[in-house]
Formats: structure tokens, C-alpha cells, sequence
């Protein structure tokens, strides 16, 4: 799981019949503090309706990601978006 930003949505005009009606958004990495962990991002279908600019956890791991789409065995997805952040505290 990655604690991330969403930087922007994907819109393509051609996709796999899976994604028809699922939002799908670009998320940068990000570290505790909000900053952003290097390069790093994913392309993860939102489930729980976050917007740009949001802090957000991502399960990115493809098993888990398909069992909670419903256990679909041969679904193409490896990223979701599991949860919006409100606050990270350390210490």
C-alpha cells in the first residue's frame, strides 16, 4: 500500500471493456510529511471518490486490487484507491 497525491484523471476514448464507467487517476507517491517520494506514480481506479489534489492510501498490488473489485480472476488492474487521507501523524 502507498500513501500518495492524485495528480490528474486518464480519459481514453479506446479502453478493455473493464474500465467502462471506472475513473481512473493518476497518483504521484508521496512521504508522511506530503512530500512527494521521487518519481514514483500509479494509474489506480478510484473507489472511493477522490478528487486532484487529494491525499490518498493505494492498494497497489494486483491480487488484492482484483478482490476488491469483486475477485474478478482475470480483471487488468493492479492499483486502486482504497481511502482518502485526512491526517498523517508521526511520532
Amino acid at each position: 500500500m502507498i500513501l500518495g497525491r492524485v495528480c490528474g484523471t486518464v480519459v481514453a476514448t479506446i479502453e478493455h471493456p473493464f474500465y467502462d464507467g471506472k475513473k481512473q487517476l493518476i497518483v504521484r507517491a508521496c512521504l508522511p510529511d506530503g512530500s512527494f517520494d521521487g518519481e514514483k506514480y500509479v494509474i489506480a481506479v478510484d473507489l472511493v471518490g477522490a478528487g486532484v489534489g487529494e491525499t490518498v492510501l493505494v492498494e497497489d498490488e494486483g491480487n488484492s486490487a482484483r478482490q476488491m473489485m469483486g475477485n474478478l480472476k482475470n480483471a487488468p488492474i493492479r492499483s486502486v484507491i482504497v481511502g482518502i487521507v485526512d491526517q498523517v501523524a508521526l511520532g
